[in-house]
């Protein structure tokens, strides 16, 4: 897969699959998931395709279904295989404003960067730095943490982030002991 779509271009969307190759002989590509919500791709109708140094460019969605832990699309105008190659690592967007809606007590990991990271001892509290990457792993993901000199890498465990508030930009940690001087990277 390619880097992440450009933030400066892509300002206000959100990736939820990247193109990996055609599929079929009709234009249809195969698309890995980036959405944590695979069922979203069932109603999907209208995307975006990331362009180089160019705004995402409006596509109509045909079909959509799900295949061996991908998705397989049909965009409209794209009806051949050497269409659908022309896809190749382009992201599919959506806008920000169709993220799906989390129950309380949830939230996105992209709503984590920026945030402030404190440790709250004895009454008082003290900043660790703020969140600059979230790392997903396979397993515990990592918060990158960064303060004027050093970065330091916090798995975001409940028993460690004691309280993640993304709306207050605010993440309060307990860590275990020299957590904090350990994993300087």
């Amino acid at each position: 897969m390619k880097p992440a779509p450009s933030s400066d271009v892509t300002s206000g969307f959100l990736a939820i699959a990247c193109i990996l190759r055609p599929q079929g002989r009709r234009g249809e590509v195969l698309a890995a998931i980036l959405s944590d919500y695979p069922s979203r791709f069932e109603k999907l109708r209208r995307a975006f395709l990331d362009q180089p140094a160019r705004p995402p460019v409006a596509v109509a969605v045909e079909d959509a279904w799900l295949h061996k832990g991908k998705v397989v699309l049909k965009f409209a105008g794209v009806d051949s295989i050497d269409d659908a190659e022309t896809l190749k690592g382009r992201y599919v967007l959506v806008p920000e404003e169709e993220r799906i809606a989390l129950s309380a007590g949830q939230f996105y990991l992209s709503e984590l960067e920026g945030c402030r990271v404190v440790v709250q001892e004895e009454g008082k509290e003290r900043t660790v730095g703020t969140v600059t990457e979230v790392e997903r792993t396979g397993g515990v993901d990592l918060l990158h943490v960064s303060d004027a000199s050093r970065e330091i890498l916090i798995p975001l465990a409940q028993s460690i982030c004691k309280r993640i508030d993304p709306a207050g930009k605010l993440i309060v940690v307990d860590p275990p002991a020299d957590l904090l001087d350990l994993n300087q990277k």
